[in-house]
């Protein structure tokens, strides 16, 4: 699990509880079913609205990248091309085809068989690069689902809370309800400003930040791949991939060149 997710909302949402207990408040006050029926059911509806039925579930099917934690070790991945590199510097490119069965990375694997099949360098790069664009931008659309969410949740806490103050004025005949009544109708605007700034807003962000971690993963494979292609020395090859792997990468073994 990503600890930072499930953390900051446990500290956001601690915080602001203590917050209104130091300001004399109490949690029952703002624990109102009614509310979150509206800002939740009332959010989900706008996002059905705004998005087709294929990005609204890509974007439902996401959100468990917000709160699984991603293993990306780059410098690994970094060591694992050169030592290709190396392979197809001292046996050829076709020794490759003995690897690709060891290689467990679907990318990877669809990488280095361009290289084995002896496709053209730049038939390579444009496929590759075009997969990794259209994979990124199709995944994008669900972190822009809860972009969406965040943007209509605190509209719709207003309207919960207009809904909450027209059956307030219709008990004006009786005002020892007004008070509390005002009080339960600007929970519904609490709610959707905190569902937006707490929940779905953060969920989008960290999406889109680990989608873009993936880019450049696959980039990094896409240019060791070109590399390799093109017959660079693996030395060299190490110290082009520094600029994905940075000092993750210079914790990598060092490797002979063949």
């Amino acid at each position: 699990m990503d600890v930072t997710t499930l953390g900051g909302i446990a500290l956001a949402i601690g915080l602001i509880l203590v917050g209104q207990a130091l300001e004399g408040g109490h949690v029952g006050s703002i624990l109102q079913a009614t509310a979150a029926l509206i800002i939740f059911g009332g959010t989900m509806g706008a996002v059905m609205v705004a998005y087709p039925k294929r990005d609204f579930l890509r974007g439902l099917k996401l959100l468990k990248l917000a709160f699984v934690e991603q293993k990306t070790d780059l410098a690994r991945l970094s060591a694992q091309v050169v030592e290709f590199a190396g392979v197809a510097r001292r046996e050829g490119v076709l020794a490759l085809e003995g690897k690709l069965a060891e290689v467990t990375d679907p990318f990877l694997r669809r990488a280095l068989q361009f290289v084995v099949d002896g496709v053209d360098a730049s038939v390579t790069r444009s496929s590759l690069e075009a997969a990794i664009d259209a994979e990124y931008e199709e995944n994008a659309v669900g972190a822009k689902v809860w972009e969406s969410a965040g943007g209509f949740a605190p509209t719709i806490g207003i309207l919960g809370a207009v809904l909450g103050l027209i059956h307030v004025m219709e008990n004006l005949n009786d005002p020892s309800k007004l008070g509390s009544g005002i009080a339960t109708a600007f929970v519904a605007t609490i709610y959707g400003v905190g569902a937006a700034n707490i929940f779905f807003l953060p969920w989008a962000t960290k999406i889109k930040r680990k989608l873009s971690i993936e880019r450049e993963r696959k980039t990094l494979i896409c240019e060791g791949v070109l590399s390799i292609q093109e017959g660079l020395n693996p030395r060299v090859l190490e110290e082009r991939l520094r600029a994905w792997t940075g000092d993750e990468g210079r914790a990598a073994p060092e490797r002979k060149a063949a």
